[in-house]
Formats: C-alpha cells, structure tokens, sequence
C-alpha cells in the first residue's frame, strides 16, 4: 500500500502540486479583503487535485515516451508499478474532485481550473513533438495558480489578476528554457522540441532565454503600476531579477551549460520570493 501511495503520488506530480497551493495561496493573500479559511482550503484541494490531473493525464498519454527518456523511465507507468486503467480511474477523479472544489469557492475558479486541465493535456501535450510553440501554450496554464488565488479572494477577473498571471507567465520561459538547454538531449530522445530554436542549444535559443528574462523586469514592477503594491516591491523585483539576467546575458555569449543550470536555479527562488515581496508591499 505505502508503493503504491507513493506511485499515485508521482503520478500527480505531488511536490508541483504543492508548489501550485502555495502560489494561489500567495495570490489570495495579496488580493485585497479578509481571509476566509475555508475558501482557501477548497482552493488549495482544488488546485492540487486539478494540477494532479493534467499531470496524469499528461503521462498517461505519454507513457510510451517516457520509456524512451533517462530522467522518466522510472515513472509509475514506465514503470509497470501503476496500470493505465488505474491511471484514468485515479485522473478522473482528482478532476472531478478539483473542479468540484473549485466550484465550492466560485465559478470564475472552476472555469479557470478546467481550461488549465484542457490546455495542458489536449493543447501542450501533443504539441510538444510538434512545434517549439508547445512551450507558449504550456506557459498559459502554468501561469493560472496567483491569478487562480486573486479571483478566489475577490470572484473578479480584472487588470490585477491578469497582472500576476503576467508575472508568471514570462518567468516560465526562462525558467522552462533553461531547464530544456540542461535536458535537451534526453528530450529529443522522445522527439519533444522543448528550445525555441530547432537548433537545440544555439544562439538563437540562448537569445530568446535572455530576451524573455529582460521582459521579467519591467512586468515586475506591474503590481505598483497598477496600485497593488507599494513603491517598495520595485526596486525588490528588480534586484531579484538581476541573477538571471546577468546568467542569460553569458548564457548568451558563451553558450555554456553552467550558466544555463544557474538561470534554472536562479528561477526556483524568484517565483515565491516575487509573490511575497507584493504581499509585503501590498497597498
């Protein structure tokens, strides 16, 4: 039983899960009014179950594939540890359950928490062996968890939702980037085209990871912009900025691994330190 609990738990991609609760639990936080508990507990059980679904679903279409890859050979379905059948069984419902809890803090979240689950499964998915674009289409429902949490807090998609789905939604290039530059070998292993350039690790793809981190610093300092934040959070997100940037830029000039694991590295801290710095410095 504890095999298999753990097996379920890959299969969700349990740790991702818990790293959507704490950004949507961010962005109810910075989002103005009181907290209510409760809303965000069924926030919190509707992101990670609607999270863990796509993640499920996403394996088991590609479960052939990851037999094919070194760093997800061992996943529950490669794996043999898990049967397909299991895997739908387990999927449908964490997408019932999370869409249901979803509903429970309101529609604009279950509407949001569906679209994610079809964007991620029926659009990014398939894509991926397709066209680099995949990764545009990928960033769509990975950038929802801040915006998922605002629209909980206030049952309203304005400019201050669509601000923190900004945020993040051009923090996942770089981020995503620099992970593939790392990876990119064992991704064309499946024929998954995960760079922007078809070229793999080139100038071109290089280019663009520094590009899209330099649109990071202006898209930082939206919150004040907006009067969600306080002058404060500006010259914060700059600074958090800066070590990507300055890794890009001689990514770009040397095309050196090193400086790709560094922007990568670099970018598992930005996220939840940039959502802190605006509920610190929310007006």
């Amino acid at each position: 039983m504890k095999q298999k609990l753990k097996a379920y738990s890959e299969l969700m991609k349990l740790r991702l899960s818990s790293l959507v609760i704490f950004s949507s639990f961010l962005g109810y936080m910075i989002a103005p009014g009181d907290t209510i508990w409760l809303q965000v507990l069924w926030l919190s059980i509707g992101g990670a179950f609607v999270t863990g679904a796509a993640n499920s679903f996403n394996q088991i279409i590609e479960k052939d594939l990851d037999k094919i890859m070194d760093r997800t050979q061992k996943r529950p379905l490669p794996d043999n540890r898990i049967t397909v059948k299991e895997a739908l069984v387990f999927s449908f419902i964490l997408a019932i359950v999370g869409v249901g809890s979803l509903l429970l803090v309101n529609v604009l979240c279950a509407g949001l928490g569906v679209l994610a689950m079809v964007l991620y499964v029926f659009a990014y998915t398939p894509l991926k062996q397709i066209t680099p674009l995949s990764v545009f289409v990928g960033a769509i429902p990975g950038s929802f968890p801040p915006m998922l949490g605002y629209v909980a807090a206030t049952n309203h998609f304005g400019m201050e939702a669509g601000v923190l789905f900004a945020v993040q939604f051009f923090w996942q290039f770089p981020h995503f980037w620099a992970i593939a530059w790392k990876l990119n070998d064992d991704y064309l292993k499946a024929g998954f085209k995960m760079l922007p350039s078809l070229g793999g690790r080139d100038k071109k793809s290089a280019f663009q990871i520094m590009l899209y981190t330099a649109m990071m610093l202006p898209m930082g300092t939206m919150p004040y912009v907006v009067g969600m934040s306080n002058v404060y959070s500006v010259p914060l997100a700059l600074l958090l900025t800066m070590p990507m940037l300055v890794y890009s830029v001689k990514l770009y000039l040397t095309l050196d691994m090193k400086y790709a694991v560094k922007v990568m590295f670099s970018s598992f801290y930005y996220l939840p330190l940039i959502l802190i710095i605006y509920l610190i410095t929310k007006i």
